[in-house]
């Protein structure tokens, strides 16, 4: 029990609104977190979505005498490397909210216990750069695809 004696929680008088602006923070951070989870959740069903061999499944038995060897496995390569970008991508958004989440709430909890507040613009706006970035990234390659397929 030592060990977590060290990790006490402050008691504050409930006066005005102590109580409502640390719950507030806590829900914001709850927020951060329920997106970087989200972004990570992502990101393994895409990978794991692509381990799936598609072209077997979705073949018709006449097509099961196409042998492996003649597949196009540098297109095949370069789809999985453009893949493994976007899931990194994806992993390293949900693990930003989650970090960026995680030291705002301790740096809000200290500056409330001060009677103070400082926004965050630069959160907000750090993760909406990353989300439209990603999203035109996945708008222009589908577009590319589709510009090769014609």
């Amino acid at each position: 029990m030592s060990f977590f004696g060290r990790f006490r929680t402050p008691v504050y008088q409930n006066t005005g609104s102590t109580a409502r602006d640390h719950l507030a923070s806590e829900r914001t951070y709850l927020s951060w977190l329920r997106t970087g989870l989200g972004f990570i959740a992502l990101g393994i069903a895409i990978e794991r979505f692509n381990q799936l061999d598609l072209t077997s499944l979705l073949s018709n038995p006449a097509a099961e005498s196409i042998t492996p060897a003649h597949r196009n496995t540098a297109q095949d390569e370069k789809q999985k490397e453009k893949e493994h970008l976007l899931v990194g991508a994806l992993l390293g958004t949900g693990g930003g909210s989650i970090c960026y989440g995680t030291t705002r709430y301790f740096s809000n909890m200290r500056m409330l216990e001060k009677g103070l507040f400082k926004p965050a613009y630069f959160g907000a706006a750090a993760l909406s750069i990353c989300v439209a970035g990603l999203a035109g990234a996945v708008y222009v390659e589908a577009l590319r695809e589709k510009r090769k397929r014609k």
